[in-house]
């Protein structure tokens, strides 16, 4: 017994080393990229016009983005969790594309479908509306390389519901929509959340696509990569340390809420 708690306890510990070596590995970047920016340098980022605009609408656009994609994909992620389908595992493989391929090549099958020689280009343009150099076209390029975080989120939320309660509801007369709404989207609300956060960050941090897309106006990741072409790493490094910044206070502030929301539900 006593050798089985020793081994157990090395193998934890073991176990535990190389999740420090993890965490080490993630840190060590980021707290490098702080060490190498001054407090004069970062200051003057933060009151920079250019990078406030760049960061603002890096925020917005990804969050556009996540919003207005999440009509379509939450309730398709419903489908995909409690229907079975000819070809569901092809539909599968389809929503996990845009992760897998490279984002320049992201960026250009968005071009081809947003550019003002395409069909929906010129839908657009008929209403005043363009794609290329402009936020929708941010929009759409980082909701292409970001909806699949929210759709098998949403999914995993879905199928962790139990169907019984669904049917006891429609059995005591709600109709389905009702059930959707007051059953199953309450009890996968978590899930989904977890996937609006994955994608809005996903679509915050986004360049390949975007890039191809909309070169200007310049989100944060554009302008950080356009500083340090054009002038270096330490013209480049106070705009990357600031966006990282806001990113991890934005992403800290969400999860404290869920975390909170959380514990008011188990009281």
């Amino acid at each position: 017994m006593n050798t089985l708690l020793r081994n157990s306890r090395t193998l934890q510990l073991a176990f535990t080393f190389l999740g420090g070596l993890l965490l080490l590995f993630i840190v060590a970047p980021i707290a490098g990229m702080y060490f190498g920016t001054s407090l004069h340098a970062l200051t003057d980022s933060a009151n920079n016009k250019e990078v406030q605009d760049s960061i603002w609408l890096s925020l917005w656009t990804s969050m556009a983005g996540t919003v207005l994609f999440s009509f379509l994909a939450i309730p398709f992620a419903y489908v995909l969790a409690r229907k079975d389908f000819p070809f569901k595992n092809l539909v599968h493989a389809i929503i996990d594309i845009p992760i897998i391929i490279p984002h320049s090549a992201a960026g250009i099958a968005v071009l081809g479908i947003v550019s003002r020689d395409s069909v929906l280009g010129k839908m657009a343009d008929t209403f005043g509306l363009r794609f290329v150099g402009h936020p929708a076209g941010i929009i759409v390029a980082m909701a292409f390389v970001s909806i699949p975080f929210l759709v098998n989120a949403a999914r995993d939320g879905f199928s962790a519901v139990p169907e019984r309660l669904e049917k006891i509801a429609l059995t005591l007369g709600a109709s389905p929509v009702r059930v959707f709404f007051t059953v199953s989207l309450p009890l996968a609300w978590r899930s989904i959340l977890s996937g609006f956060i994955l994608m809005w960050g996903r679509g915050m941090s986004e360049f390949g696509a975007v890039i191809i897309v909309a070169y200007n106006p310049q989100t944060a990741p554009v302008m950080i990569y356009e500083r340090f072409t054009s002038y270096g790493l330490q013209y480049s490094l106070p705009v990357a340390a600031l966006f990282v910044t806001v990113c991890l206070a934005l992403f800290l502030i969400l999860r404290l809420i869920k975390k909170q929301v959380r514990h008011v539900e188990a009281r």
